[in-house]
């Protein structure tokens, strides 16, 4: 629901309740001064505007193929008219419009920190043409075009630190409150916030592309998204509506005493089923995009209450997924700076996470690269083009070597690190240096996989596509359950058929576009980094905004604790009710009082399912 929408009917709420508000008012003021008479006039002139606008609605649910305990509110109003009881028609059609209104308001309250979200898009940016500054929209941004981030002002896109340091808030990514330095060459997310000095922007994503625009897109979704739990209380709904008609049609065959069937009406109106379940669940999506975790839809947040194993992908998952330069070997005559240098300078044609570290690497060393000529890349590979006039190849080991005229790396790569990885550079077809890059460990690694152990998980499985002996040395390293290596996409697909369990689920926790399909199978789908693969982030049901596991524990944690909550309300609330309407079937509870209690027990439900906020 949109903002606009939600106002709107917040609005005509609030005229539905005014209406039934005066009309008892005004009915009580006549019934002690003018009689019974003018009393029951105006308390059903305050019943009638408001079972109109319901059974408008009942209709137009009806035409969609929903059918829900809005018509016992509708026959509970009806019947009090017809059977001459205009003050019991009053008192529901003043409790079920504020139970109306309540549930709007606290859906609203519940969106809060997603919709957020939503006002904080730029539309438009400062970018450098010809050494001067214009204002451009952000649809015309393309990547390698140079913009100037003024104090205060949300980026835009996603792009690079030029020149000098930055300072971000990045609290609408990561609910993390602390402003951020980045260093030049650094990555800087769209939808931060520019608190210190300005600085230049490199664009390195179009706006649509950027990291702030899919989180947008899948908060957009999210709020339309409709909980399994929800559509299970529709389908009780049906029950519960036949239950009430029938008990409410014994009562009154049974005494021949119609108050009988409208106290059982108007005791049943409407139902905790429908007003505890959309209010918890959405509070509790709302509390976990509090916190970094955007889950896209109810059904995902019901699904990750109930995970039991969670299979983890290594590279970017459990490691930080940004390679570090450890060590560059060099020929005889060159330099380490020359090596970076080289091979930085053709990488900034690609966008591969390798050649972004190495640009980085050469930003933060100082170095002034040159512009590449004729590139021409192998995906995944590396590259082949002119630096400084020099035919120069950048790339894995293999690729490299097969395309030298003279010489070899044999002498470079002796002694490497089991887990490292090795970029060769190559000039004028021979060898020129090796660099060496390591993916660390995350420091948080083991502290988050106890959080995801305490948080219920009793299953931790590692899958990666590195080496076997990498794979195992890591999970020993971190104490999962099982560490599996050489997995291709359709070897984790494997993998997770066999944890499959009778009762729990599976959850796949990957950042590549090699986890995509993983992540679309798993029960529970879960993408590192809103700045990972798009792939991944539209395959998977839960995206954590933060480049870090942490939060996962602590969403699945606010998951479980949300469904339970949205049971006890729904247990507790149709509880109340049928004692009522018993209670109301056997003479005990007039129609008015029935009224009365059974919307407090509404107000009760609404006002619990909103704990999921907290």
């Amino acid at each position: 629901m949109s903002r606009l929408t939600t106002l709107l009917q917040r609005h005509y709420d609030a005229g539905l309740l005014t209406i039934a508000l005066l009309g008892l008012g005004i009915g009580t003021v006549l019934y002690f001064t003018s009689g019974a008479g003018p009393a029951d006039l105006a308390w059903t002139w305050g019943t009638a505007p408001v079972l109109a606008g319901l059974l408008w609605q009942i209709v137009r649910s009806l035409q969609r193929g929903d059918v829900g305990l809005d018509i016992v509110a509708a026959l509970s109003m009806s019947a009090a008219l017809a059977f001459g009881e205009p003050l019991a028609g009053n008192v529901v059609a003043l409790m079920y419009s504020g139970g109306q209104l309540l549930e709007t308001f606290a859906a609203g309250r519940a969106r809060q920190e997603m919709t957020a979200l939503l006002g904080r898009v730029a539309h438009s940016a400062m970018r450098y043409t010809d050494s001067t500054l214009e204002e451009v929209p952000i649809a015309d941004i393309m990547p390698g075009d140079r913009l100037l981030i003024r104090h205060g002002e949300v980026l835009p896109v996603d792009g690079h630190v030029a020149g000098s340091k930055a300072e971000l808030d990045m609290s609408a990514l990561t609910g993390e409150s602390i402003p951020v330095q980045l260093a030049p060459g650094a990555e800087a997310l769209s939808g931060s916030t520019l608190m210190g000095a300005p600085f230049d922007l490199l664009v390195s994503r179009p706006a649509a592309e950027s990291t702030y625009a899919g989180i947008v897109r899948l908060v957009e979704a999210a709020q339309d998204s409709k909980a399994p739990m929800t559509r299970l209380a529709d389908r009780y709904a049906i029950w519960f509506l036949v239950l009430t008609v029938a008990m409410a049609g014994a009562a009154w065959g049974l005494t021949m005493d119609p108050l009988r069937a409208l106290a059982v009406l108007v005791v049943a109106t409407p139902c905790p089923l429908i007003l505890a379940v959309p209010v918890a669940i959405i509070s509790g999506m709302s509390r976990t995009a509090r916190i970094g975790v955007l889950v896209k839809h109810g059904g995902m947040l019901e699904a990750l209450a109930k995970v039991e194993t969670a299979v983890l992908d290594k590279t970017g998952t459990l490691t930080g997924g940004h390679p570090e330069v450890t060590d560059i070997r060099t020929i005889a005559g060159v330099t380490a700076d020359q090596v970076l240098r080289t091979a930085a300078s053709l990488d900034q044609a690609s966008s591969h996470v390798v050649a972004a570290a190495l640009v980085q690497a050469a930003s933060a060393a100082g170095l002034r690269l040159a512009t590449p000529g004729d590139v021409v890349e192998t995906a995944g590979e590396g590259l082949i083009g002119q630096v400084d006039s020099r035919p120069t190849l950048v790339g894995g080991h293999g690729f490299v070597t097969d395309q030298l005229t003279q010489g070899s790396f044999a002498d470079l790569a002796t002694g490497l690190p089991i887990d490292a990885m090795t970029v060769a550079v190559a000039v004028d077809g021979r060898p020129y240096g090796l660099i060496v890059l390591q993916d660390r460990v995350r420091a948080d690694a083991g502290q988050s996989l106890a959080a995801l152990r305490a948080a219920g998980v009793n299953r931790i499985v590692l899958a990666s596509g590195d080496r076997g002996d990498i794979a195992e040395a890591i999970g020993v390293e971190l104490g999962v359950d099982a560490a599996f290596g050489d997995l291709r996409p359709e070897d984790k697909l494997a993998l997770l058929h066999r944890e499959a369990l009778p009762e729990g689920l599976v959850m796949m926790v990957g950042d590549g576009v090699n986890d995509a399909p993983a992540l679309a199978a798993a029960d529970v789908g879960v993408a590192m980094g809103a700045r990972g693969a798009a792939a991944s982030s539209e395959a998977a049901g839960v995206v954590l905004l933060v480049d870090a596991l942490a939060p996962l524990a602590k969403a699945i944690t606010i998951a479980r604790r949300t469904r339970r909550i949205a049971l006890e309300s729904v247990i507790v609330g149709l509880g109340l009710s049928f004692a009522a309407m018993i209670a109301a079937a056997f003479g005990y509870l007039p129609p008015v009082q029935g009224a009365l209690l059974q919307e407090v027990i509404d107000v009760i439900v609404i006002l619990n399912a909103l704990r999921a906020l907290r």
